[in-house]
Parts: C-alpha cells; sequence; structure tokens
C-alpha cells in the first residue's frame, strides 16, 4: 500500500485493535441521535427560562467529533462538534463504569465520533453540557487532524489557523472544513446564494433548465475548451464553455423565460478570480432588451444580498460596497477614456491602438487583435476602479458578436457587463435574432481570428438553422456565481468559495 502510517497514526492503529479485542467496534452500522447540539442547548435554554429550578430533565443522545478533551482523572470533559455547533460531555467514572470510564479516558482520541446519551445540565462555569451515562464509538479517527489554536477573546472562542501553508487547505479541504467552523460558513453562504438566486428567478416566472455538456461544437464564448472522445460515438466532443447557444434555441421553441445554474469549463489559466471549471448562471427572456436586463440585475443582486446577509452594504477586503440604490452606467468608450486617457474611436486599427496603450503604459501584445486590446485596456486601467456597482454599456460589435447593434450606430452594440469590488461579475446582451446578420458575423469572426487560435469558435450551424425558424427578441444574461459567492462571503480568491479548487501538481512552480 501506497500509504505509510506515521508513529502516531501506528498507535492509533494498535488502538483500533484494543478497542476490538473489548468487545467495541469502531465503525459500527448503527447511530441514534434524539438531537443536534444547537437543538439540545435550545431545548434546556428555554426549558430553564419557562420553569426555572423546576424545569424537568431533558435527556438527550447527541453525536459529533471529539475536538476537545481534558482528562481530570475520574471526571473526563470533552467537546463534541456537528454540523450544528459544539456542546460539552461531562463523562463520569461513577455515571459510566469503571471499564466504560477507562476505555474512554484512554483509546479515544480528538477526532473521534462518538454518540453520548445523558442528561443536560449548567456547569459552574455556566456551560450547557451533557452529563454523560452512556457513549457510543461511532467512528476512530486514524490520522490526527491539524492542531488547531484555541484562544478566548472578550468571551468568544477564536480559532486560529490549523493549516501552515494555506495550499494544503485547499488539497486537503476535508480536514480544512472539519477543523475550521469558518470555512463551513462560507459554503453555506454560496447554498444560500443559489438558493436565492432560483427563488428570484421562480418569482419572476423562469423556468429552470439544464443543456448539454458535452458538446459536438463549442460556443457562447471566446474560450479555449476542454476536449474529449466518445468512444461509441466516434465522436470528438468539447466540455461547454457557455450554456447560450442551447438556451437560445429554447426561445425559439416557445420557452420564454429560461434559465440555467451549472458548470463551465474552459481550458485557460488560473487566477484569484479564475479556475478552470466555475459554476455560472444564464438567462434570457423573449421581448426584453439590455436595458430591461440592466434593471432586472440591480434587483436580482440586492435580492441576494438582503436574503443571504439580511443588508445591501456588504464589506469586501476592508472596502464598504453599497448594493442599494441606482447603479451608475457608463459606456465603455466613456470609462477607458476616464481612467484610461484612451479614445479608442481615434485607433480603429490593432497596431494604432497597440501604441495608444504603450504610451499609456500599458500592456500591448504584439499581434494580439483589436477587441484583444480592448479587453486588455479596460482590464488593465478601468476593472481594478469599479468597486461600487456600475454598469459599462455600449460595447465595440467587434468584440460581441452575438448582441444587436445600437441603432444609428455601426461600431457598437447593446450590450452591457457590472462591477463589483473591481471584478466583472456579469456579461448581457440584447440579443441578436436576425440569422442572416448572425451568420455574417460567425463568418467575420473567422477571417478576424487567426486559423490555429484556441479561442475561435466553429461555426455552429445547427443554431443558425435554429435561428432562421424564428427567435424573439430577447435579452440574455450570464453571471459568474463564484465570483458572487466572494463578495458575500469577504474572500479575496476563487479558491476559498470552491470546495475542490484546481491546483497544480506538488513540486509544480
Amino acid at each position: 500500500m501506497s500509504w505509510e502510517p506515521t508513529p502516531l497514526e501506528e498507535k492509533r492503529l494498535e488502538k483500533i485493535e484494543q478497542l476490538r479485542d473489548a468487545g467495541i467496534e469502531p465503525y459500527p452500522r448503527r447511530v441514534k441521535r434524539t438531537h443536534t447540539s444547537s437543538e439540545a442547548i435550545a431545548a434546556f435554554e428555554s426549558s430553564e427560562a419557562e420553569q426555572g429550578e423546576d424545569a424537568p430533565e431533558i435527556e438527550a443522545t447527541l453525536c459529533g467529533r471529539i475536538v476537545s478533551q481534558r482528562d481530570m482523572g475520574k471526571t473526563v470533559f470533552a467537546h463534541i462538534e456537528d454540523g450544528y455547533g459544539r456542546i460539552q460531555l461531562f463523562v463520569r467514572r461513577e455515571a459510566i463504569g469503571e471499564e466504560s470510564h477507562q476505555i474512554f479516558r484512554k483509546l479515544l482520541d480528538l477526532g473521534d465520533f462518538v454518540q453520548a446519551t445523558g442528561v443536560l445540565f449548567r456547569t459552574r462555569t455556566g456551560e450547557v453540557s451533557l452529563r454523560v451515562s452512556a457513549w457510543k464509538l461511532l467512528a476512530k479517527a486514524v490520522s490526527p487532524l491539524p492542531v488547531v489554536k484555541e484562544q478566548e477573546i472578550d468571551g468568544e472562542i477564536v480559532r486560529h489557523n490549523a493549516f501552515s501553508d494555506v495550499e494544503e487547505r485547499y488539497r486537503q479541504r476535508y480536514a480544512d472544513l472539519a477543523v475550521n467552523p469558518d470555512v463551513r460558513e462560507v459554503f453555506k453562504i454560496r447554498a444560500k446564494v443559489i438558493s436565492a438566486l432560483r427563488r428570484y428567478f421562480e418569482d419572476h416566472d423562469f423556468l429552470e433548465v439544464e443543456t448539454p455538456i458535452l458538446q459536438p461544437l463549442y460556443g457562447g464564448a471566446a474560450a479555449r475548451p476542454f476536449t474529449t472522445h466518445h468512444n461509441q460515438l466516434k465522436q470528438e466532443l468539447y466540455l461547454r464553455i457557455s450554456f447560450e447557444l442551447y438556451l437560445k434555441r429554447l426561445l425559439v421553441g416557445g420557452i420564454e423565460r429560461v434559465y440555467e445554474i451549472g458548470r463551465d469549463f474552459r481550458n485557460e489559466g488560473v487566477s484569484f478570480k479564475h479556475n478552470p471549471e466555475f459554476t455560472m448562471l444564464e438567462f434570457y427572456a423573449a421581448y426584453w432588451d439590455y436595458h430591461d436586463v440592466m434593471d432586472f440585475t440591480e434587483g436580482m443582486v440586492k435580492f441576494v444580498a438582503e436574503h443571504v446577509l439580511g443588508r445591501t452594504e456588504v464589506t469586501y477586503q476592508g472596502e464598504t460596497v453599497d448594493l442599494g440604490g441606482t447603479w451608475p452606467r457608463l459606456t465603455m468608450r466613456d470609462a477607458i477614456k476616464q481612467f484610461a486617457e484612451i479614445d479608442y474611436m481615434e485607433h480603429p486599427d490593432a497596431p494604432s491602438l497597440a501604441n495608444a496603450i504603450r504610451e499609456a503604459g500599458g500592456h500591448a501584445p504584439v499581434g494580439a487583435s483589436w477587441g484583444k486590446l480592448m479587453d486588455g485596456v479596460f482590464g488593465d486601467f478601468v476593472e481594478p476602479k469599479l468597486i461600487q456597482p456600475t454598469i459599462i454599456t455600449t460595447y465595440p460589435r467587434d468584440i460581441s458578436p452575438l448582441a444587436k447593434a445600437i441603432p444609428g450606430d455601426p461600431n457598437h452594440v447593446e450590450r452591457f457587463e457590472f462591477f463589483i469590488a473591481g471584478m466583472e461579475m456579469g456579461n448581457a446582451f440584447t440579443e441578436l435574432n436576425d440569422p442572416l446578420d448572425q451568420q455574417k458575423r460567425f463568418e467575420d469572426l473567422q477571417k478576424l481570428y487567426a486559423k490555429d487560435d484556441d479561442e475561435l469558435n466553429p461555426i455552429d450551424e445547427d443554431y443558425l438553422r435554429a435561428m432562421r425558424y424564428g427567435m424573439p427578441p430577447n435579452g440574455g444574461f450570464g453571471v459568474g456565481i463564484d465570483r458572487l459567492v466572494m463578495l458575500m462571503a469577504d474572500k479575496a480568491t476563487i479558491r476559498e468559495v470552491l470546495l475542490f479548487p484546481h491546483l497544480r501538481e506538488r513540486g509544480e512552480g
């Protein structure tokens, strides 16, 4: 076997054998629990408040992981944690017998799961505890969890991180969750965010659907896909980079309001806000334009904040962000002029724009297209400055192949992105529904990108065929849920809000 037990693990393996010799199964099949820790404490405090000293005894059977243990000889004080909190066990020799008491003292360790039955009471220090009359081992921990340092500050228990290497927290998320309740709270926030989003869309008569993850063509975004092969079909397939083209097919089919929450996959770099797989929400609404989507988006983010946090003002990395009120709206051209002092309309080709960017102190890769240079200058000069919620509108047509043109303006389209805390959070269009225009834009993109550019989407002929049946005018939107959770949980990196983020192999730079 590849696992070589440490000396400490060897001792715990020996304890497993000792337990079995004593007739105790370290991993029994049956468990009984009458209360969670929080339910037990609440029941005791409620009874105490209503009846005082005359309150009847409350018996409870609790289950949880041992997270602290203090051996006083005849008495052992131990805290157990479950998914709802922690509670102290008061284990006395006189109550459970000599043999059982010795086994608890000598053969149980931090990290073990136990079941304990007894009567709730309040100790002299005021802590609600369980006076144990019987206990049962539920699972023996072979490997010790990382050591957590606890400190009491102003009556509150503060836990200091158990991992000296932060990446080990991500690699061993199971251990991270086990020893850091604050981390568990992050993922409760994540679940609340998704729940709030679903409620908001249901309240607005949207239908939730599921579209293919494995696709014969990739499209809907400028991104490099992951490629795989289906043996039976003898077909190359791609992990989707976007839901867009499939969701818009449903508009053709008569589903007027549709959304999906799920995973997208992009074979690109990783950063504090990028992971190769991430959770997106996309929606499309017939008979809406991007102004309708702007209003809907503002309402959505405010609804989520109120549902998750109980307020629309949040703190993110030391900055106070006010999600309430009407968000300012700024064209992309004006935003770049304001923050980079570049007017891209004065630089209609890539070489001219590249020179202007370099003169402004920005980075302009040699050979980059005009559209990629636009994205770059915006990301470098503008995006980090957009701390308060801001909607950027009116994007150049060249970087928005799926959006409708602005009437009377052949250079720009009805597209917006919204930014909070220096991060792009979502992207929206008045969607193109002219099949002939769409075909031409697809063909123009084929000429614009180099043939070996992995971000070049193949022309999706089936999508064009769907459009030719007639697609209602519509507005569409996509938001990165991971970034929204980062905002709500005040986390600076996407890895903190993903249970199992992708990491390089150990030892690689």
